[in-house]
């Protein structure tokens, strides 16, 4: 069976940094193309890729040798790029956040079903260090049952590019946000019974959010918090979860980008300083971090493709995410609690148990 071949639509910074990089580590696919509209990119693509590069995504969709398509695009274009790959049977990556409404994840969801193609998410931070050393802490018994889990991602000034336009999807709160209600869901697979979202826009010459905070409540009480700032100089930590028996925290950020962005993600290592900390009653230890590997988000994409392994990132699991994000953008336009039954994750619940 021959590889997949993969074309990378956009070559900006996740385009090149992430998607073209990572699809070429994986062993069982084939970089084919990248598209960009600007012809002066074409030719960039062609001398540092060494691939085909394509104006767009009609020449994409035209060329039959295109097994998969990985949207690195501005997210207010994933949906209509994803459902034009899709009905030209095209399968779709596209990176995160899926699209920027629950209702255009519906009609991709109905399109990717339709045409009987794969269609998931690019959700790297499923594959950090510091999110797997929490899933190991809470598997091993160690916190007890989670009740309180803070998640921030933090920076201080407005997005640049197209990130810091709300027409286009930008924001932190989208843009970040996302990994950090996928990591969220997946640590607590309960049903979702409120979502409340406070922003503030303190950017005068952006129209995107400076801080977000959104807080989801899960059946039986327990509390999940997503701080998204662009205003913070000095940062919370990156996870705090509350258990029955203890509490983890860790600062900063998985090791993997700064390497990956350096040639070579293989020399990430995690310094024993950024090491988590669980406390108790009886004292606190280090917990030394899991080596994160996000080779293995697009190893998984070609074992989906070629023996039909399910893939990392489902679409009931996106779309979960998907109703939370869309929830608090309502709650932050209206000022109130959005109330919903959102099922426990099916996924999550067996793995809860």
């Amino acid at each position: 069976m021959r590889k997949p071949r993969v074309v990378v639509v956009g070559y900006g910074f996740a385009g090149r940094g992430f998607h073209c990089y990572l699809v070429k580590l994986a062993p069982g696919l084939v970089l084919h193309g990248v598209a960009s509209r600007n012809p002066g990119t074409r030719e960039r693509i062609e001398r540092e890729q060494g691939v085909r590069a394509y104006a767009g995504m009609d020449e994409v969709t035209a060329d039959r040798d295109v097994d998969l398509v990985v949207l690195a695009t501005p997210s207010s274009t994933h949906a209509g790029l994803a459902v034009k790959a899709m009905e030209a049977g095209k399968h779709v990556v596209t990176d995160k956040v899926m699209c920027v409404s629950l209702e255009e994840c519906d009609r991709m969801i109905s399109a990717a079903r339709r045409a009987g193609v794969l269609l998931t998410v690019f959700q790297n931070r499923r594959l950090d260090g510091d999110f797997l050393t929490l899933r190991k802490v809470l598997g091993d018994g160690e916190l007890g049952e989670l009740r309180w889990l803070e998640m921030a991602w933090q920076g201080f000034g407005p997005p640049g590019g197209w990130r810091g336009r709300a027409d286009m999807g930008g924001g932190r709160f989208l843009d970040l946000g996302a990994h950090l209600v996928d990591q969220l869901l997946l640590l607590m697979p309960r049903s979702i019974e409120t979502v409340w979202c406070r922003m503030h826009h303190d950017f005068p010459r952006h129209d995107v959010e400076s801080h977000s905070m959104l807080l989801v409540t899960f059946e039986g009480g327990a509390t999940g918090v997503v701080d998204t700032t662009s205003m913070a100089a000095v940062s919370k930590p990156r996870f705090w979860a509350c258990g029955t028996r203890a509490t983890f925290a860790k600062y900063g950020l998985d090791p993997q980008e700064a390497a990956m962005l350096a040639g070579d993600i293989d020399g990430a290592v995690e310094a024993e300083d950024a090491y988590a900390t669980v406390a108790d009653t009886q004292g606190r230890r280090r917990v030394p971090t899991v080596p994160g590997r996000w080779r293995t988000y697009y190893e998984n994409i070609a074992e989906v493709l070629t023996r039909g392994t399910e893939p990392l990132v489902k679409l009931e699991e996106a779309r979960r995410v998907m109703a939370v994000l869309d929830a608090g953008m309502s709650s932050a336009r209206s000022g109130e609690v959005v109330h919903m039954t959102l099922p426990a994750s099916s996924q999550g619940a067996a793995r809860e148990r």
